[in-house]
């Protein structure tokens, strides 16, 4: 079963982290790398440090939305980075 909706964690060079979503995860690391996304531009290099993979859009999506709350940093910092 293919899994093509990917939320991802970056850590930037400042030591901050992004979180995003992708359907396409190997293009959008490349605008990342690039110097395309406004956010992670000024922060480059960044490591990614956690891929989570999904076969259903909006379970993804409900899962980069939680993950940019409180309690879902804290869970990033406890569980995932």
């Amino acid at each position: 079963m293919e899994l093509p909706y990917a939320v991802y964690i970056l850590k930037c060079a400042n030591g901050q982290y992004y979180t995003g979503y992708s359907k396409n995860l190997k293009k959008r690391l490349k605008n990342h790398a690039n110097g395309e996304v406004r956010f992670t531009k000024d922060k480059l290099p960044f490591e990614v440090v956690h891929i989570s993979l999904f076969s259903n859009k909006q379970k993804a999506y409900d899962f980069e939305r939680y993950l940019k709350t409180g309690s879902g940093i804290a869970f990033r910092n406890r569980r995932l980075v």
